[in-house]
């Protein structure tokens, strides 16, 4: 089967490549229809990794989040239209004690090898999930990106001591945004205090307890726990502010990704004795989790839609330029790319 593929060859800069897809296999093949753009694909597109990166990486069709419609499934397992989820990480071994998110040899789409800018993505059937009917496509496009909040909460709530009265989220973006949502439906009597820079954002978190401006923190401000959310330049000031406002053996979870080293205040972790853990990725139980939770509790999604962004129609080669620009200069939320190729 011949499948054209949309590979970006250089920063900005997308060519279509034909690649041959096997029918006579055991993968499920997968059409896009609704693909969410991530801090990460910007980052490649706009040529912001480290030259040797790029070089190494491109040319390499992007994206990691997205849902899909099934082509063809040798099996019969997936019938021919059905909606579904599309995993990105694909593991290539197990192991009882090791996560298939952080084993080394996993290979994740749009990273290590092309993702779901595709006519068609020809998937192992693991890495394909049932998409419930009613769920709002363009929230379930995104999904990744939630599973990895989930995957973090999960990971808290088996790493922090039972003492959830107060727990604060630092960061106003995307993932602070999902995290706190879910933190919301999964420790409904907790005090829930959101951190962050930009006034508009925090005024969106609505159903949080409150949100303060990190240069406006009053001093009574304690918490039992805090996840941080911010990544990049703003990683360390948003660590230390945690470790300041945090109570002893309290748990600290990282899920913002920086390109360089963070700074951070050991001796007061030492001296209170902090527990802190990073997050990355998910694996296929986080999404099953996930899409669970968008099914048991619809307002979760209602909340999610408040980050559906601008949603760009592709029609060619040149619409995705269109919507990776368009990314580039949103106020917020997710930009939406629907396939109509």
């Amino acid at each position: 089967m011949l499948n054209a593929v949309y590979r970006l060859v250089e920063p900005r800069r997308f060519e279509i490549e034909f690649t041959d897809i096997d029918l006579f296999g055991d993968q499920v093949i997968v059409r896009p229809t609704h693909l969410s753009i991530c801090n990460a694909d910007q980052r490649y597109y706009q040529g912001k990794r480290a030259p040797e990166v790029l070089a190494k990486k491109l040319p390499m069709a992007l994206i990691h989040e997205g849902i899909g419609r099934v082509v063809y499934d040798p099996k019969g397992e997936f019938k021919k239209g059905q909606n579904v989820v599309m995993i990105p990480n694909t593991p290539v071994e197990e192991d009882e004690i090791i996560a298939e998110n952080y084993l080394r040899s996993s290979k994740f789409r749009a990273s290590g090898f092309d993702g779901f800018m595709q006519d068609n993505v020809a998937l192992n059937r693991d890495r394909v999930i049932l998409l419930p009917e009613g769920i709002n496509k363009e929230v379930a496009a995104f999904t990744e990106i939630a599973s990895v909040s989930y995957h973090a909460i999960t990971r808290f709530g088996r790493f922090s001591h039972e003492r959830r009265a107060h727990i604060g989220v630092w960061g106003d973006g995307n993932l602070a945004f999902i995290t706190s949502v879910f933190l919301r439906y999964r420790y409904p009597d907790a005090n829930l205090y959101i951190f962050g820079v930009n006034n508009d954002k925090l005024s969106d978190f609505t159903f949080a307890d409150a949100t303060y401006h990190v240069n406006e923190i009053p001093e009574n401000v304690v918490l039992d726990h805090a996840f941080e959310c911010v990544g990049g330049e703003g990683s360390p000031k948003a660590i230390n502010q945690i470790i300041d406002y945090i109570n002893p053996e309290g748990t600290i979870s990282i899920l913002g990704v920086s390109e360089n080293p963070v700074p951070i205040n050991t001796r007061m972790i030492l001296e209170k004795g902090l527990r802190v853990f990073g997050s990355s990725r998910s694996g296929r139980k986080d999404f099953e989790d996930t899409i669970r939770l968008y099914e048991e509790n619809p307002q979760v999604v209602q909340y999610l839609e408040n980050l559906v962004g601008d949603v760009v129609e592709i029609k060619e080669i040149k619409d995705f330029t269109k919507a990776f620009e368009a990314d580039i200069h949103k106020a917020g939320g997710k930009t939406i790319m629907v396939w109509n190729k």
